[in-house]
């Protein structure tokens, strides 16, 4: 059946508040692919009522990056979250979510200047901000989340718990292709050669692993040969860091439980991939 589609801030008000069994959140900025639809899925699992929003905030994109050619598919969106059987779809423009005389942010301190917040200044501040938002708004109880934006749900369980916020975040499995590479609305920007390189990002986690296995610890040492992978298939490093999970400080050594992130650009397009050493 298809979702009813709500369009202004009052009426997504007004029915989430008329609401009376658990609220699940799926926030996505659409182009949906089997990522997004694997949250969908876990959010009909574990809650009564299923919301996704759909929205490209633009407070997250610096004035250099993707905002006006981000992929969008509003019609084919709607028709796979019917199949789905998802309730509502929250589809704001930005006139409801930014009105004019907008001034106030939400910013978590340290972590979101480190890892991708180094060479995108303002774009936690924007994810943190419209996730707020959203969560009021549906009046969630819990919100789907994919570990692929794996230091984004680091940021957003710190914020939820300094700001006493209901909503709890379920995190749920990275989704990938066939071939390995991480699900991505902006997988959509490569060409067939640049997918091919773009292996490189999952390849270079899976030889870190390999190479834990076989003894090697020294997180200087895994960084310089993952390096020299993701260059032989001409990716461009933003970054390679080997992290505690919880609080995304780097670590020297890699331990059981860690977690190696990785952001780089193949051509154009910046992707990001992660892995849990285990």
């Amino acid at each position: 059946m298809k979702p009813v589609i709500i369009t202004s801030v009052s009426e997504m008000i007004k029915v989430s508040r008329s609401i009376k069994t658990s609220i699940g959140l799926v926030p996505t900025m659409g182009f949906l692919h089997e990522g997004h639809l694997s949250l969908v899925k876990r959010a009909k699992q574990e809650t009564e009522t299923v919301v996704v929003s759909i929205y490209v905030n633009p407070s997250q994109f610096a004035p250099n990056e993707d905002l006006d050619k981000y992929p969008r598919s509003f019609k084919r969106d709607i028709q796979l979250l019917a199949e789905l059987d998802v309730d509502y779809v929250f589809f704001p423009d930005k006139r409801e979510m930014y009105p004019e005389g907008y001034k106030t942010w939400i910013t978590v301190e340290k972590i979101s200047r480190i890892l991708c917040g180094k060479s995108r200044l303002t774009h936690f501040r924007g994810v943190t901000t419209i996730v707020t938002k959203l969560m009021n708004l549906v009046n969630a109880d819990f919100m789907f989340m994919g570990e692929k934006d794996y230091q984004q749900i680091v940021i957003l369980e710190q914020m939820i718990k300094d700001l006493n916020f209901k909503t709890r975040i379920v995190r749920c499995p990275l989704i990938r292709e066939k071939d390995g590479i991480a699900m991505s609305s902006r997988n959509k920007y490569l060409s067939s050669q640049q997918h091919e390189d773009a292996l490189c990002l999952y390849k270079s986690l899976l030889m870190a692993q390999e190479k834990y296995e076989e003894g090697l610890t020294d997180s200087a040492e895994i960084i310089i040969q993952m390096k020299k992978l993701i260059e032989r298939c001409n990716g461009v490093v933003d970054y390679i860091e080997v992290v505690d999970p919880n609080s995304l400080q780097a670590i020297s050594n890699l331990l059981k439980g860690c977690r190696i992130l990785v952001a780089v650009k193949i051509g154009k397009t910046r992707l990001i991939d992660n892995i849990e050493i285990n």
